[in-house]
């Protein structure tokens, strides 16, 4: 990998990966959907080709739902979601901020907020809205 890489891992340290982000963390976003309101993770993008697990592949859990297309990872040992392929842009991964080693999505004072409610392979999407964070 050339560029600026980033290693990253779950809470547990089972899985650890390096990525090269598409644009830092001018990426960044949240989304709408059912999964995403639940899980809460602000994500950044990576190409698919720009990911690599050095640890703990064995310990990545896939899920998938709906559509079947998106294909969302998870440490089964600590639960926490490390990535995904994502439906909007088969190509790239969805990268959890707050894995990457030294980031916080705390960090991020507005965080564009994505339709996912209205897919926009299904004619729908753009931003819905924005999540502020303003420290005390």
């Amino acid at each position: 990998m050339v560029g600026d890489i980033h290693s990253g891992g779950c809470h547990c340290g089972g899985v650890r990966f390096r990525v090269r982000l598409v644009d830092g963390l001018n990426t960044a976003r949240r989304c709408t959907c059912s999964l995403c309101r639940m899980r809460g993770a602000v994500a950044v993008s990576a190409r698919l080709e720009d990911l690599e697990i050095v640890e703990g592949a064995d310990l990545l859990t896939l899920y998938q739902f709906n559509t079947m297309t998106a294909r969302h990872y998870f440490c089964r040992r600590c639960g926490v979601y490390t990535h995904h392929q994502r439906r909007s842009r088969p190509e790239e991964y969805g990268i959890n901020l707050a894995c990457l080693d030294g980031m916080s999505p705390f960090d991020l004072p507005d965080v564009p907020v994505m339709d996912g409610v209205s897919h926009p392979r299904d004619g729908g999407g753009g931003v819905a809205g924005h999540l502020l964070f303003r420290p005390a």
